[in-house]
């Protein structure tokens, strides 16, 4: 049986559009969830509960997918500041 391990985090954006963190000490990880569906309902308590703040987003990141070292993967690129 494959374990799907997922994370939920968020914080306050730079933009509301994007997906840049105003400050990345203040990430609030929420925590690892063995599925989607209790992933998705952190994600939701969390969202609903920042709703009156536009600056603040939550994820959910599939950690599973990074965990598949069997899958091909992109190279990682640095950008300049």
């Amino acid at each position: 049986m494959t374990q799907r391990l997922h994370l939920v985090f968020g914080g306050e954006l730079v933009d509301p559009s994007g997906t840049i963190f105003k400050n990345v000490d203040d990430i609030h990880v929420v925590g690892i969830f063995p599925d989607y569906q209790s992933a998705y309902n952190a994600w939701k308590s969390e969202a609903q509960r920042t709703v009156d703040n536009a600056h603040m987003r939550y994820f959910i990141s599939h950690l599973h997918r990074m965990l598949d070292e069997e899958a091909e993967t992109s190279p990682t690129q640095e950008v300049e500041s």
